[in-house]
């Protein structure tokens, strides 16, 4: 019996006259045979996440952006059901980058086993896979923070913020977050063990942000940019560390406006921005630290999970919008 596979497409570029959702296809086709050196493997997870809304533009990037009429990218975790590929056997459990779809063929090219008895397969999405890499580099490498100091994280409660925060606390630093609602700040406090969150969207962030790090801020993670980033920007002291991984105020096209970019001179700052993909020897090293505080229990973190592949562009809109508390998944199987 032939397998049928339903995959979403870019279909067109995102415009104003249109929702983004209209922007994809679902399309159905016959799953592939597989020749010497590939392997089929059942999409268990795929992620979505905020830098994909960048590559639905075609304009210049740090990436290629995504091309048309093709499966939209992303990255999944499955489990290997087919292989003529000898570094593979089927019953692996595997995360890989194969698209908004339910099943992939793949070479093994950028594919890896994972142990999915040790920590829940989902979490090679999260926790412990590229957003939580993206934390572990942007904190460490980027921001070096030392014990005592102040660290600061825009979007919190998503899956790359919360995981700064525990790293940073695990570290001994004061932490702050910024997140968009009091449910989002209570886990951020509660769930995640801040010291202290923010609730931009109760209004007066400078004052908050004042009043949560009396001492000024030494580190700063920037998911977000816009208000937020103004905002920090005010509260850095000499010689702090800002580490920009993302600027989701601006993915619709918005403009981010910065203000207060004078305290890069007159503090000395040091702020770059850094994709978590151009730091491969790192990546081994983070990862193995990341599953095992997962599995010791002393990392947390929370999924937002939609059911079926159909509710992929539903739960990437959502995404943008702010809808989800740590990592936004879709679930496949």
């Amino acid at each position: 019996m032939t397998q049928t596979n339903r995959a979403w497409i870019l279909a067109r570029r995102p415009a104003a006259s249109h929702p983004l959702e209209a922007c994809f296809e679902l399309t159905e086709s016959p799953v592939p045979e597989l020749s010497d050196g590939e392997v089929l493997v059942r999409n268990h997870f795929l992620s979505v996440d905020p830098y994909m809304r960048g590559r639905m533009d075609d304009v210049k990037s740090y990436a290629e952006p995504q091309a048309l009429g093709a499966v939209m990218q992303g990255g999944t975790v499955g489990v290997v059901v087919r292989s003529r590929n000898p570094r593979f056997a089927e019953g692996d459990a595997v995360v890989g980058r194969m698209g908004w779809q339910e099943w992939g063929v793949s070479d093994g090219t950028g594919m890896g086993r994972v142990d999915a008895h040790r920590i829940p397969l989902s979490a090679y999405l999260g926790v412990a896979g590229m957003p939580g890499i993206t934390a572990w580099i942007g904190l460490k490498h980027l921001i070096e923070p030392k014990p005592g100091q102040t660290v600061a994280v825009s979007a919190a409660s998503g899956a790359v913020g919360s995981v700064v925060g525990q790293l940073a606390k695990a570290m001994g630093c004061r932490v702050v977050g910024i997140a968009g609602g009091a449910e989002k700040c209570r886990m951020v406090t509660q769930e995640f063990g801040f010291d202290a969150c923010i609730d931009y969207k109760a209004g007066g962030l400078d004052a908050a942000l004042k009043a949560a790090c009396p001492q000024g801020i030494d580190g700063y993670f920037e998911n977000v940019g816009g208000p937020t980033l103004d905002a920090a920007l005010r509260r850095m002291n000499a010689f702090g560390r800002i580490a920009v991984c993302g600027l989701i105020a601006g993915y619709n096209g918005e403009p981010i406006p910065v203000n207060n970019i004078r305290s890069i001179l007159v503090n000395r700052l040091r702020m770059q921005g850094f994709i978590v993909t151009e730091f491969p020897k790192l990546w081994p090293v983070a990862q193995a630290e990341l599953v095992e505080a997962v599995a010791a229990g002393s990392l947390r973190y929370h999924e937002t999970v939609a059911q079926g592949i159909a509710a992929a562009p539903s739960a990437f809109t959502a995404l943008l919008r702010g809808g989800n508390i740590g990592k936004q998944l879709v679930k496949l199987v």
